[in-house]
This record gives structure tokens, sequence and C-alpha cells, in this order.
């Protein structure tokens, strides 16, 4: 069995290592499936992680959510229910054997569709807080995996099998020993996907001024119920969250569209340039300036 998972992982990692030749990351023509190779360990670095799994053929990856640690690596993915905000380490690759893998954003609309439509077995858990984990990677789930890669030799295909094999892919999630996650998001009115609906209301509104009694009405919880619930699930209360969010697209706005500290700070909410810097560079290890100019210099 041990040599049947090695033998497609193995494949599914030589596609990956093929199309991953000219850079670091790689978008793909399959909007939500990006693939990345990394050719040696890195420094903690702050990243942004969306409703997704991850996977690795190769090498191994930490990934720090609060006080909690997460390692993937070959016989372990990455689920992610919600967007969280992390600290991300490669920890385990080589110009040799670089870290390979993917990464594939989930609908969660999808999820609950199939859940409406599908008879699924019992879930293996009862229970699950937080908003990411780990779980066993199994042949079917590599061998979907492998599917929708080799899609992208086949681009004329994509339009009509790529959403077949995610789907696939999402059902072996909600039967694997981390589908209770991904179920307590997708069950309407579970304090779950309350939570979650009010994360999709901070994304969309994050530079506005909050108050934890409005965020709790929205979740249709007491203020102390939603606190816990929404720290459990992320790791971080909402004010954490929020700041994590406008740094995160401060940095985006520098890079991307070449705004100046100050300008990008007043855009993503904060009214003291100082405090934005400061808190910068808490999270991201250097002041506004330096750590953009580091990125660029990366980049080119």
């Amino acid at each position: 069995m041990q040599n049947a998972s090695e033998s497609v992982r193995d494949v599914l990692g030589e596609k990956i290592a093929r199309l991953t030749s000219h850079g670091e990351l790689s978008a793909t023509a399959i909007p939500e499936l990006t693939l990345f190779r990394v050719d040696g360990p890195t420094e903690p670095f702050s990243g942004l992680y969306e409703p997704s799994i991850c996977l690795i053929t190769q090498g191994a990856k930490r990934i720090l959510l609060g006080d909690d640690s997460f390692v993937y690596d070959a016989r372990h993915y990455l689920l992610t229910s919600v967007q969280l905000p992390t600290i991300i380490q490669v920890v385990e690759a080589s110009p040799a054997k670089p870290c390979l893998g993917l990464s594939l954003k989930l609908d969660l609309q999808v999820v609950s569709q199939l859940m409406v439509d599908s008879k699924l077995p019992a879930p293996r858990e009862q229970q699950a807080n937080r908003g990411m984990a780990t779980g066993e990677v199994t042949i079917p789930l590599l061998t979907v995996f492998q599917r929708l890669v080799e899609l992208l030799d086949e681009e004329q295909d994509i339009p009509i099998l790529a959403p077949v094999i995610q789907r696939e892919i999402i059902y072996r999630l909600l039967v694997g020993d981390q589908g209770t996650r991904l179920r307590q998001i997708a069950v309407a009115g579970s304090q779950s996907q309350q939570i979650a609906r009010v994360i999709e209301w901070l994304k969309e509104n994050y530079t506005q001024s909050l108050r934890i009694e409005d965020l709790a009405d929205k979740a249709s919880m007491s203020s102390s119920t939603f606190h816990h619930h929404f720290r459990s699930m992320t790791a971080l209360s909402p004010l954490q969250y929020q700041k994590h969010l406008r740094l995160h697209e401060a940095r985006r706005r520098m890079l991307a569209e070449q705004l100046d500290a100050a300008t990008a700070a007043f855009e993503v909410g904060y009214e003291s340039p100082s405090q934005f810097s400061r808190e910068y560079s808490r999270l991201f290890g250097a002041p506004p300036l330096r750590d953009i100019t580091n990125l660029r210099q990366r980049a080119s």
C-alpha cells in the first residue's frame, strides 16, 4: 500500500516540478489551483490562507496560527476552512529535493451543495474548533489531484472536467479525517458558519471601526459567546484579525500600486502612520519601505 502511495506521489511531484521549473509560484489555467516549489528552507514570513487544501509531494512546511503549530508534508495535507492570517515557514527543502506542492481554493458553496445532494457517511470526529488542521494524505486523494494536474496538459478539457474533479476532491475531504471542519462551515445556522459569515464581512469592511457588539449581532450571538467562538476558530481576537487584514492589504497596495506607506496606511483604515509602521514591522519583520524594497528585489 505504501509503495502505491509513493508511486502516485512521485508522478504528481514530477508534474509539479516540470510546471514550476521557471519560478517558485505558478498560477495555472485552473483558476483555483496554484503550484509551488521552494529550493531551500525559509525564514518565517506572514501570509493569509484562504479556504483551501494544500498538498506537498516533497519537503515540509510549518504554519503558525496563534499559539498553534501545523506541519504538513508528503503524508499530511493542510486544510483551511476560513481565511486565516498565519506565519509560514518552509522547513524541509533543498536544490536537489525542493519543496513541491499545490494549493486548491475550496468553494464553500460547492461544499454545502454536495452535503445537500449526497448521502455522506457520518463524520469521523465530532468536534472541530480551529479553522485549520492537518489530515492524512490517502491514495484516492493523491489520485484525484493527479488527474486535476494532468488537465493542465489538456487545457481544452479544463472547463468541463475541472469542476467535476474539484467536486470529487471536496467529497474526499468531507469523508476524510478532517471532514468535520468543512461540514461545520457548510451547515446553515451552525456556530462555525455564523463566525465564517462575520469573517466574510470583515474581509469586505476591514477599514471600518469595529464594535464587538455589532459583530456579535451579525453572528446572532452574545458578545462573550461570539468572542470565544471567533478566537477558537481563528486563534485571534476580532480586532487582531482586522489588524492582520489591514496590514496585508496595505502591503499588497504598496507593492502592486506603488503607494507610499502613509497613503497605504490611511487607505486601509489607520489614522496614525507611526502606529501603522510599528505594527507593520512587528508582523512582517521590517519597516514598510525596507520590506517592499526587499520584495521587489526578490521578484526581479
